[in-house]
């Protein structure tokens, strides 16, 4: 995976303060995978073990995650349908893009911000999309998804930080783990659904 073994070199050169604003910037829909930045976060701790802690990266990784992620929803807050139009996103949150995250806003209401985390893509539509509505305070929304941010992001950085002698070995673990969360999220989906309609009948049963 080439992508990993350049964020390697250059997180290496320039340690914490790169991993950061790089997650901020992945935050603005910039097309560098999160996922893989995290990952390469924890292996430069492996390989550089004792100079950079892993640690501390986790916990430079989630500040960089939360404010990457709350500057899309606060972009949306305070623009309004207007941040289409902006450079950086008119390409990644078009008017079609912002109308399916609108219906699934409606759907599933703030639980979307917790499983927006796990859904590599769709995190910064639906995030966006949330401050647009102005039906989520920042704090809800910091939240719900520093919540979901509590799990991913120590994952994805010790992860990287085990496997960080044995690269190809830690490629084959990321394709699968991509393949698990998606099941995860799937299942969840599953199971909110079932919950919500059986709650439903319940409502109507009771009237």
């Amino acid at each position: 995976m080439e992508i990993l073994q350049e964020l390697v070199v250059f997180f290496s050169n320039y340690g914490y303060i790169a991993v950061f604003l790089v997650l901020v910037a992945c935050g603005f829909g910039v097309p560098i995978p999160e996922d893989i930045t995290l990952v390469s976060g924890g292996v430069i701790c492996g390989i550089a073990s004792g100079t950079i802690n892993v640690h501390v990266m986790v916990m430079i990784s989630l500040l960089g995650v939360l404010i990457g992620d709350g500057a899309m929803f606060m972009l949306g807050r305070l623009l309004g349908p207007k941040v289409k139009k902006l450079p950086l996103l008119k390409h990644v949150f078009t008017e079609k893009i912002y109308n399916r995250m609108q219906d699934k806003c409606h759907r599933y209401g703030n639980r979307i911000l917790f499983v927006a985390r796990f859904l590599p893509g769709l995190r910064a539509p639906i995030f966006i999309t949330a401050g647009i509505s102005r039906k989520v305070s920042l704090l809800k929304f910091l939240t719900m998804d520093g919540s979901a941010a509590l799990i991913s992001v120590p994952i994805w950085v010790y992860a990287g930080y085990y496997f960080a002698h044995d690269l190809d070995d830690l490629v084959e673990w990321i394709h699968h783990s991509e393949v698990f969360v998606a099941i995860v999220v799937a299942a969840l989906a599953v199971v909110w659904l079932v919950y919500y309609a059986v709650a439903k009948k319940n409502v109507r049963r009771t009237k």
